[in-house]
């Protein structure tokens, strides 16, 4: 990593550190992302209500976050392969380690592929049974236009997560509304074939 930085962000709880990975830890850790994605294959989810999400997902660690008719869960295996996710990588467990300070390790990381029009609407991430445990998220690739709101429905406001930026959800922004305007398409050559990948490391137990 390169010397990590954290900037305020005016929002209380929400952590930002820019460019905390450089562009070889960058490339390092999308190497490893790919060999995980060839054993855990994107896929398409679906919400409970049957519309295809823009996104492609996977995941890693001991549990993964999944979407379909029968709702939002987390669970031990690839909805197609029905086979364990692959683990997480070290340095990601060493981020959040840096970063977060909490005591125990994530046990799921979301991985989301964007390209082209993809987006994520505004959410809260609620699904975890313990939510005052952070969310820390790497952006990798393109940049993001991120939009962030407390959670009590006020305004929200619009940052942009360029690749090697890191943030994360604490405290009183743990859940905080939050989603994925657009891309800046072509501000990153970084992901093969264009696009961005997110990866959320969360503990979901």
């Amino acid at each position: 990593m390169s010397t990590v930085r954290e900037i305020q962000t005016g929002l209380e709880g929400f952590r930002l550190w820019p460019g905390a990975l450089s562009a070889q830890a960058q490339a390092a850790l999308l190497a490893e992302v790919l060999m995980a994605e060839a054993v855990a294959p994107f896929y398409r989810p679906e919400t409970p209500g049957g519309r295809p999400f823009s996104v492609q997902m996977t995941n890693l660690g001991g549990l993964g976050w999944v979407s379909d008719r029968g709702g939002y869960r987390y669970q031990e295996t690839h909805p197609a392969t029905e086979k364990p996710w692959p683990p997480i990588p070290r340095m990601l467990l060493e981020l959040w380690t840096e970063l977060t300070g909490w005591p125990e390790p994530p046990d799921a990381c979301l991985v989301n592929l964007y390209r082209d029009q993809a987006k994520m609407g505004l959410h809260q991430d609620r699904d975890e049974a313990d939510l005052t445990a952070p969310v820390l998220s790497v952006s990798l690739g393109d940049t993001a236009v991120f939009r962030i709101g407390a959670a009590g429905g006020r305004p929200t406001r619009s940052i942009r997560l360029a690749s090697g930026d890191v943030c994360a959800l604490t405290g009183p922004a743990r859940l905080a509304r939050h989603g994925i305007d657009r891309l800046i398409a072509g501000s990153s050559t970084l992901v093969p074939g264009g696009g961005r990948i997110n990866l959320t490391l969360r503990r979901a137990r």
